[in-house]
């Protein structure tokens, strides 16, 4: 089988297609037969620094959609049978996705009913389930508004679609004014610039969800209602420290970060039958081949197309 092994950090060139067998399931472990997954910002990341700490050689990757080829001796997955994995150290502690077979935990496995296509799927785990877990945390729910801080993200568009479906009013934004309109068609109900790491309005929501950074989080705290809260979520600014923060900031408000590492498979199930329900669904940027594997993450750090950067496994007609 082929797989994208990196033995050492670098620019995308260290993004080396290898073959290697196919792994064998073990007594608590499957193997996932990988049709398509998601290239991510932190992906790059990683290759780059290695951060977080990562042993070499390693293939990166935190999620991916396909079926399943080998069932573990104590598991209960059926050949065949549709799945998605995500988090679970994937990428990082043990390999991950950027191959076409993976050995993963049966813990770490999710039976999915989602139909169509694999490219489509992958659209799901990592983004749907951030959004929704984020929005569970905050414990919004319908009537509240929602403002979406980096809502061209892939993230903040699946934020908008779940709290569309939640019967939330949903306000994104974006630091270019070109893409307020987008926003508005994928979903948001209103929209704000964000310029200079200052939202353009002195309006205040009932929760905030951040995926900017630290750059941005004392202004958004300014913008959440009293007993409201601000919900970190990415770093796309940069930076994981703050130099000098007052807790007596929040005057009454909530800060929260959350994390996806943990997945809670009653969350991801319910996350499922929302996406279902209403159709839910963010726009593919661009599709790569494995083999391409490198100008896809170029791609990510390069592009501003909206949409998640897909990758299939599957050969091409």
């Amino acid at each position: 089988m082929k797989a994208v092994v990196v033995r050492q950090t670098g620019d995308s060139s260290v993004l080396q297609i290898g073959e290697r067998p196919i792994p064998q399931a073990t007594t608590d472990q499957s193997v996932i037969k990988i049709h398509a997954f998601g290239v991510h910002r932190y992906e790059v990341l990683t290759r780059q620094t290695g951060w977080p700490a990562v042993t070499f050689p390693r293939v990166l990757g935190v999620e991916a959609v396909g079926v399943i080829e080998q069932s573990s001796t104590n598991g209960h997955f059926m050949k065949g049978q549709r799945v998605v994995t995500l988090m679970g150290g994937l990428g990082h502690d043990v390999d991950g996705s950027y191959q076409e077979y993976a050995l993963i935990d049966d813990k770490n496995i999710y039976p999915t009913s989602l139909d169509g296509d694999y490219t489509q799927l992958a659209t799901y785990p990592e983004n749907f389930y951030t959004a929704f877990g984020a929005l569970q945390h905050a414990r919004v729910s319908a009537g509240h508004s929602i403002l979406v801080r980096g809502a061209t993200s892939t993230v903040g568009l699946a934020m908008i679609q779940l709290g569309q479906a939640m019967g939330l009013t949903v306000i994104g934004t974006s630091r270019r004014k070109e893409m307020l309109p987008q926003l508005i068609k994928l979903g948001a109900n209103q929209v704000v610039l964000d310029k200079d790491n200052q939202l353009q309005t002195d309006e205040q929501f009932d929760a905030v969800f951040d995926m900017v950074g630290i750059a941005t989080m004392n202004d958004s705290i300014k913008h959440v209602t009293d007993g409201g809260a601000v919900t970190m979520i990415g770093a796309l600014a940069g930076g994981w420290a703050v130099d000098s923060f007052s807790p007596y900031e929040l005057k009454n408000k909530f800060l929260i970060f959350f994390s996806s590492d943990a997945v809670d498979s009653r969350l991801l199930n319910q996350m499922f039958k929302l996406i279902q329900e209403n159709h839910l669904k963010i726009p593919i940027a661009k599709v790569f081949e494995l083999e391409d594997i490198a100008q896809a993450q170029d791609y990510v750090m390069n592009s501003h197309e909206l949409g998640q950067v897909i990758v299939t496994t599957d050969k091409k007609d």
